[in-house]
This record gives C-alpha cells, sequence and structure tokens, in this order.
C-alpha cells in the first residue's frame, strides 16, 4: 500500500506549461493533497469537475501540467503507468473478450511470475467475493454488462501487492439492485487487504457507504475532505451545501446589521464575536445556510420564530418536505413523517447551532 501525496498539482488540456492557474482551460488548479496509507477514499462531485483527470494524473496516464505525484514521499512524475504498482478500474469494463473469466481474472498474476497453485487460491478468492464461481469457465464476451465489470474490478482486486487501488465510477453499467451488494464487498476487501483505494464517482450514496473520507471536488478543486459526518454538518462550501444531501442545504444571500445578518426582511441574531469577525471583511460575499433537517417549524407563533409562507408539501413516504418561502427566497424544511404541516403560513426558526455563515462561498 502508498501513501499517495499531490504537490501543488494543476492540469490543462490546452497546453502542457502551466502559466496562470485561474485561467479558464485548466481542469485542475493548484492543489495539495495526501490519502494517507491504507485509506478508503472517495473523490465525490459532479460530471467535469475533474475527478477523472485527477485519478489519471495519479494513475501516470496523464502528465500533469504542474506538479509532482509523489508514492511514499517519492516522485513518480517521471515512472510509466505499468511500473506505479496500481490497479484501475474505469467506468466501463475492461475485460478480454476471447479468454475464460478465470483466465481474466488470473492474468495480472501470471504477468507477475506467480505459481500456478498461488494463482488459483487468489482467483478463487475473489471469484467467491464477487460471486462469479459461477461463470469462471464462460468466455467474456457472453458475460452480461455486470457480469463483465465484477471480472474488471476482479482483475483489479487479485493482486494483493499492489499500492493502490483506483475506481473510476466503477458501478456505472451494474444493475441498480447489485450496487448496493457491490459497494460492500469492496468493503469488505478494503477491511480485509487495508490497500489504499480511491473511488471516484458522482453519487454521495456510493462516496458515503464506501469511503471513511471523501474528497468533494468542484471546479478543479478539493473544496472540503472530511467524513461524511462533517460534510452534512459542517460544509466548508456553499457548493458541499448544495450537494451533499437530499435535498441540500438552504442558502440564502445575506446582509450584516448591528444585531446580526438580515435575509431579506428577516433578522437573525449573531453572537458579537462573529459580527466583530465579520465587520472586518466587508468586501466579501455573505451567505447564511441551514440544512432542511434543522429548520424548526411551528404552525403558531413561536419565541422569535420567522412568518414565511407555505408553499407546498411533499410527502416523501416517512417524511415531508414543506416548501417555503420568506422575503422572496425559496427554501425547504423537513418535517418527520407525524408532523401536522401548516397551512398557508408557518413560523420557522433557524437554531443558531445549525447555522452556517459564509464568505465568498467558504465557510467562515
Amino acid at each position: 500500500m502508498a501513501e499517495i501525496e499531490l504537490k501543488n498539482i494543476a492540469h490543462s488540456y490546452q497546453s502542457s506549461q502551466f502559466k496562470d492557474s485561474n485561467i479558464e482551460d485548466f481542469v485542475i488548479h493548484s492543489m495539495d493533497h495526501v490519502w494517507e496509507h491504507g485509506g478508503a477514499y472517495a473523490l465525490l462531485g459532479p460530471s467535469g469537475c475533474g475527478k477523472s483527470t485527477l485519478l489519471n494524473i495519479i494513475s501516470g496516464l496523464l502528465q500533469p501540467s504542474q506538479g509532482e505525484v509523489l508514492f511514499n514521499q517519492e516522485s513518480v512524475n517521471q515512472v510509466p503507468p505499468e511500473s506505479r504498482n496500481i490497479a484501475q478500474v474505469f467506468q466501463f469494463p475492461v475485460v478480454y473478450d476471447t479468454m475464460s473469466v478465470y483466465d481474466n481474472l488470473a492474468f495480472p498474476l501470471r504477468n507477475a511470475g506467480l505459481h500456478e497453485s498461488k494463482v488459483r487460491s487468489k482467483v478463487n478468492e475473489i471469484a467467491e467475493l464477487l460471486e462469479l464461481h459461477g461463470v469462471l469457465n464462460k468466455r467474456a464476451k457472453k458475460l452480461t454488462a455486470d457480469e463483465k465489470q465484477k471480472v474488471s474490478m476482479g482483475r483489479g482486486l487479485v493482486r494483493d501487492d499492489v499500492s493502490a487501488i483506483l475506481f473510476d465510477e466503477p458501478l456505472t453499467v451494474i444493475d441498480p439492485a447489485l450496487k448496493w451488494k457491490l459497494r460492500r464487498k469492496l468493503k469488505q476487501i478494503h477491511g480485509k487487504f487495508n490497500i489504499t483505494m480511491i473511488y471516484v464517482t458522482h453519487d454521495q450514496l456510493e462516496a458515503s457507504t464506501f469511503a471513511d473520507k471523501i474528497a468533494v471536488m468542484y471546479e478543479g478543486k478539493i473544496v472540503q475532505f472530511g467524513t461524511p459526518k462533517e460534510l452534512f454538518e459542517d460544509p466548508a462550501h456553499t457548493f458541499v451545501g448544495h450537494f451533499i444531501g437530499s435535498p441540500g442545504m438552504n442558502i440564502f444571500p445575506a446582509k450584516l446589521n448591528s444585531m446580526g445578518v438580515s435575509i431579506g426582511n428577516c433578522h437573525l441574531a449573531l453572537e458579537q464575536k462573529v459580527i466583530a469577525e465579520l465587520n472586518n471583511k466587508t468586501d466579501s460575499s455573505l451567505k447564511v445556510g441551514i440544512r432542511p433537517e434543522f429548520v424548526h417549524v411551528w404552525d403558531k407563533p413561536y419565541e422569535d420564530a420567522l412568518l414565511c409562507d407555505v408553499e407546498r408539501c411533499d410527502n416523501m413516504g416517512t417524511y415531508k418536505l414543506l416548501h417555503l418561502r420568506i422575503s422572496d427566497f425559496a427554501f425547504i424544511a423537513r418535517l418527520r413523517e407525524e408532523q401536522s404541516v401548516p397551512k398557508i403560513k408557518a413560523y420557522v426558526s433557524f437554531p443558531q447551532q445549525w447555522l452556517r455563515l459564509y464568505l465568498d462561498d467558504y465557510l467562515l
């Protein structure tokens, strides 16, 4: 296994020479990041944010326009992909159609010169984990797309001497009913072999069920790296607030006043030390965020609750999503299944412990 460090990495497909990390054609902007030995990580973000590019830089399929990739503190920029001792599983299955499933799984081991008895043992071990025993003697071209991807994943997992395994959206072609099972299998494999794993996905559920820590990418940058709990409770960037959660965080443009902040005509009190800190950053764009789960809803006046309009309520079965509007800003509150739904008007409060302030989109 390996510690993988990205040191001042940036990349542009337009030019191999780094000039300005802020120009539009850079898909990866200058960043530093460390993936520690034996960790299970996810690289999460929307299409086009640079996830696959970053993964290909780590594997050596791309040479970065700037910076260094280090494995165990040694630069591998000049080391070709086949010599980096990394397994990579791609979005679409890569298998040898003319070979049997057994021979596909055995290929990396035979290529490494392992004795046939060891090959047989490892192939059977991975086949059992991925439930491929029933098709071991089948030619790969006769497999379903699901089975082919399981074989492709198995080829990446069969070697226990690799430094890291990189997964680039490996469950895209997998039937939804099998996705949960395969994510669980990958987690079991990680626990058994303790190999550094980086799993690229745009699906927050895949990321949170696989990874111990998630790196969230946005516009070519890692804007937060943390546990699923940290991403949910303390989004470090407004994008993380929007992207994580279902639905995402409510985010309002706000203005500072002497007692706190204003959202349109509504006022929220803040601690004086927070107000003093904000006063020193008058040139910054200020926003307020709160998760729908943390919005308190009342059907009658309550302490400092704010009056707002009720637009509609979506019954999700085990909970309800109440769509509200305050000072022309739409937002959502999540209600318990048994909670009564206010009509026309509602009173809401935003508990200070769950209120988040953002300056220029970054958490204060």
